[in-house]
Protein backbone atom coordinates (compact mmCIF):
# COMPACT_ATOMS: atom_id res chain seq x y z
CA UNK A 1 0.00 0.00 0.00
CA UNK A 2 1.17 3.39 -0.67
CA UNK A 3 4.10 2.51 -2.44
CA UNK A 4 4.31 4.94 -5.09
CA UNK A 5 4.12 7.15 -2.27
CA UNK A 6 7.44 5.50 -0.36
CA UNK A 7 9.22 5.94 -3.86
CA UNK A 8 9.25 9.51 -3.25
CA UNK A 9 11.96 11.41 -1.76
CA UNK A 10 11.94 11.81 1.99
CA UNK A 11 12.00 15.18 1.87
CA UNK A 12 9.01 15.52 -0.93
CA UNK A 13 7.27 13.15 1.85
CA UNK A 14 7.65 15.10 4.74
CA UNK A 15 5.69 17.70 2.63
CA UNK A 16 2.94 16.09 1.66
CA UNK A 17 2.79 14.94 5.00
CA UNK A 18 2.80 18.31 6.69
CA UNK A 19 0.84 19.90 4.54
CA UNK A 20 -2.27 16.98 4.91
CA UNK A 21 -2.02 17.60 8.86
CA UNK A 22 -2.31 21.61 8.51
CA UNK A 23 -4.73 20.86 6.52
CA UNK A 24 -6.69 18.31 8.00
CA UNK A 25 -6.36 19.61 11.49
CA UNK A 26 -7.73 23.05 10.58
CA UNK A 27 -10.92 21.73 9.29
CA UNK A 28 -13.22 18.96 9.58
CA UNK A 29 -12.37 15.86 7.06
CA UNK A 30 -15.13 17.02 4.75
CA UNK A 31 -14.67 20.47 4.21
CA UNK A 32 -10.69 19.61 4.02
CA UNK A 33 -9.78 20.95 0.31
CA UNK A 34 -7.20 18.47 -1.16
CA UNK A 35 -6.15 21.38 -3.25
CA UNK A 36 -4.73 22.98 -0.47
CA UNK A 37 -3.33 19.85 0.50
CA UNK A 38 -1.82 19.33 -3.01
CA UNK A 39 -0.78 23.11 -3.06
CA UNK A 40 0.92 23.26 -0.10
CA UNK A 41 2.71 20.56 -0.80
CA UNK A 42 4.07 21.63 -4.22
CA UNK A 43 2.44 19.03 -6.30
CA UNK A 44 -0.67 18.90 -8.66
CA UNK A 45 -4.26 17.15 -6.72
CA UNK A 46 -4.14 14.60 -9.93
CA UNK A 47 -0.57 13.97 -8.66
CA UNK A 48 -1.40 13.50 -5.11
CA UNK A 49 -4.16 11.73 -6.30
CA UNK A 50 -1.63 9.32 -8.22
CA UNK A 51 0.00 8.07 -4.62
CA UNK A 52 -3.69 7.76 -2.54
CA UNK A 53 -6.18 6.97 -4.13
CA UNK A 54 -8.84 8.96 -2.63
CA UNK A 55 -9.25 11.22 0.21
CA UNK A 56 -9.98 8.83 2.38
CA UNK A 57 -6.89 6.76 1.74
CA UNK A 58 -4.59 9.94 2.32
CA UNK A 59 -7.39 10.90 5.82
CA UNK A 60 -6.37 7.09 7.17
CA UNK A 61 -2.48 6.89 6.03
CA UNK A 62 -1.77 10.23 7.97
CA UNK A 63 -3.43 8.63 10.99
CA UNK A 64 -1.61 5.65 11.10
CA UNK A 65 1.81 7.24 10.38
CA UNK A 66 0.91 9.74 13.07
CA UNK A 67 0.38 6.39 15.45
CA UNK A 68 3.29 4.59 13.97
CA UNK A 69 5.26 7.56 14.02
CA UNK A 70 4.65 7.93 18.54
CA UNK A 71 4.62 4.13 19.05
CA UNK A 72 8.45 3.73 17.49
CA UNK A 73 9.30 7.33 19.23
CA UNK A 74 7.99 6.15 22.42
CA UNK A 75 9.34 2.93 22.50
CA UNK A 76 12.77 4.41 21.57
CA UNK A 77 12.78 6.47 24.63
CA UNK A 78 12.27 3.46 26.93
CA UNK A 79 8.61 5.32 27.81
CA UNK A 80 6.68 1.54 27.75
CA UNK A 81 9.42 -0.17 30.42
CA UNK A 82 9.10 2.34 33.06
CA UNK A 83 7.53 1.22 36.68
CA UNK A 84 7.23 4.67 37.65
CA UNK A 85 4.58 5.90 36.25
CA UNK A 86 5.43 9.72 36.19
CA UNK A 87 8.48 8.76 34.69
CA UNK A 88 6.48 6.94 31.63
CA UNK A 89 4.81 10.31 31.60
CA UNK A 90 7.78 12.85 31.36
CA UNK A 91 9.71 10.99 29.21
CA UNK A 92 5.92 10.35 26.36
CA UNK A 93 5.67 14.64 27.23
CA UNK A 94 9.54 14.57 25.99
CA UNK A 95 8.73 13.11 22.82
CA UNK A 96 5.69 14.58 21.90
CA UNK A 97 7.44 17.64 22.29
CA UNK A 98 9.87 16.94 19.74
CA UNK A 99 7.12 15.36 17.40
CA UNK A 100 5.27 18.74 17.70
CA UNK A 101 8.78 20.96 16.88
CA UNK A 102 9.06 17.91 13.75
CA UNK A 103 5.52 17.89 12.56
CA UNK A 104 4.07 21.16 13.65
CA UNK A 105 0.38 20.26 13.24
CA UNK A 106 0.64 16.29 14.02
CA UNK A 107 -0.33 17.19 17.72
CA UNK A 108 -3.21 19.03 16.22
CA UNK A 109 -4.03 16.46 13.60
CA UNK A 110 -4.48 13.49 16.04
CA UNK A 111 -6.60 15.86 18.30
CA UNK A 112 -8.91 16.79 15.45
CA UNK A 113 -9.07 12.94 14.58
CA UNK A 114 -10.47 11.67 17.71
CA UNK A 115 -13.47 14.01 17.29
CA UNK A 116 -14.45 13.40 13.67
CA UNK A 117 -17.98 12.24 12.90
CA UNK A 118 -17.70 12.15 9.58
CA UNK A 119 -18.93 8.20 8.84
CA UNK A 120 -16.61 7.98 5.82
CA UNK A 121 -13.67 7.71 8.68
CA UNK A 122 -14.79 7.44 11.72
CA UNK A 123 -15.46 4.07 12.40
CA UNK A 124 -11.95 3.16 10.87
CA UNK A 125 -10.41 5.87 13.62
CA UNK A 126 -12.27 4.98 16.44
CA UNK A 127 -11.27 1.36 15.91
CA UNK A 128 -7.53 1.90 15.10
CA UNK A 129 -7.52 4.58 18.35
CA UNK A 130 -9.07 1.39 20.68
CA UNK A 131 -6.67 -0.97 19.43
CA UNK A 132 -3.76 1.40 20.09
CA UNK A 133 -5.00 2.17 23.40
CA UNK A 134 -5.32 -1.09 24.69
CA UNK A 135 -2.17 -2.54 23.15
CA UNK A 136 -0.33 0.07 24.73
CA UNK A 137 -1.97 1.07 28.08
CA UNK A 138 -2.96 -2.38 29.28
CA UNK A 139 0.96 -3.46 28.52
CA UNK A 140 2.45 -0.35 30.29
CA UNK A 141 -0.45 -0.23 33.10
CA UNK A 142 0.86 -3.85 34.70
CA UNK A 143 4.28 -3.22 34.71
CA UNK A 144 3.58 0.25 37.25
CA UNK A 145 4.63 -0.55 40.77
CA UNK A 146 1.25 0.03 42.37
CA UNK A 147 2.94 0.42 45.97
CA UNK A 148 4.27 3.89 43.97
CA UNK A 149 0.40 4.70 44.72
CA UNK A 150 -1.14 6.30 47.68
CA UNK A 151 -4.05 3.85 49.41
CA UNK A 152 -7.53 3.73 47.96
CA UNK A 153 -6.18 4.91 44.38
CA UNK A 154 -6.72 2.60 41.56
CA UNK A 155 -4.34 2.93 38.90
CA UNK A 156 -6.45 2.31 35.76
CA UNK A 157 -8.30 5.00 37.51
CA UNK A 158 -5.62 7.17 37.89
CA UNK A 159 -4.61 6.67 33.95
CA UNK A 160 -8.13 7.87 32.72
CA UNK A 161 -8.59 10.55 34.85
CA UNK A 162 -4.71 11.94 33.86
CA UNK A 163 -5.63 10.65 29.95
CA UNK A 164 -8.79 13.09 29.74
CA UNK A 165 -7.24 15.81 31.06
CA UNK A 166 -4.42 15.72 28.74
CA UNK A 167 -7.16 15.46 25.95
CA UNK A 168 -9.13 18.15 27.07
CA UNK A 169 -5.97 20.06 27.27
CA UNK A 170 -4.83 19.65 23.96
CA UNK A 171 -8.59 19.93 22.49
CA UNK A 172 -8.94 23.91 24.12
CA UNK A 173 -5.34 24.70 22.74
CA UNK A 174 -6.44 23.64 19.48
CA UNK A 175 -9.77 25.86 19.80
CA UNK A 176 -7.11 28.89 20.37
CA UNK A 177 -5.19 28.60 17.36
CA UNK A 178 -1.80 27.44 16.60
CA UNK A 179 -0.20 25.33 19.36
CA UNK A 180 2.19 27.06 21.50
CA UNK A 181 4.99 24.15 22.15
CA UNK A 182 6.96 26.07 25.02
CA UNK A 183 3.84 26.37 26.56
CA UNK A 184 2.58 22.84 26.62
CA UNK A 185 5.65 21.71 27.77
CA UNK A 186 5.09 24.42 30.88
CA UNK A 187 2.07 23.41 31.61
CA UNK A 188 2.43 19.40 31.08
CA UNK A 189 5.15 19.61 33.64
CA UNK A 190 2.70 21.67 36.16
CA UNK A 191 0.22 19.09 35.86
CA UNK A 192 2.71 15.69 36.22
CA UNK A 193 4.19 17.70 39.44
CA UNK A 194 0.70 17.94 39.96
CA UNK A 195 -0.63 14.46 39.85
CA UNK A 196 2.36 13.32 41.86
CA UNK A 197 1.23 15.15 44.69
CA UNK A 198 -2.48 13.90 44.58
CA UNK A 199 -1.82 10.53 44.43
CA UNK A 200 2.00 9.67 44.69
CA UNK A 201 2.92 8.46 48.54
CA UNK A 202 5.58 10.87 49.66
CA UNK A 203 4.62 13.74 47.87
CA UNK A 204 3.05 15.17 51.04
CA UNK A 205 5.74 14.10 53.44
Amino acid sequence: MNEKFFALPEEKQQRIINAGYRVFSENSYRKSPVSEIAAEAGISKSLLFHYFHNKRELYLFLWDTCVKTTMRSMAESGCYEQTDLFEMLYRGMIVKIRLMRIYPHMGNFAIKVFYEKDPEVAPAIQTSYENFKKANAYGTLLRLDPEQFKAGFDIWQIYRQMYLASVGYMWEMLQNGDVDVEKVEHDFIEMIEFWKKMFMKGEEE
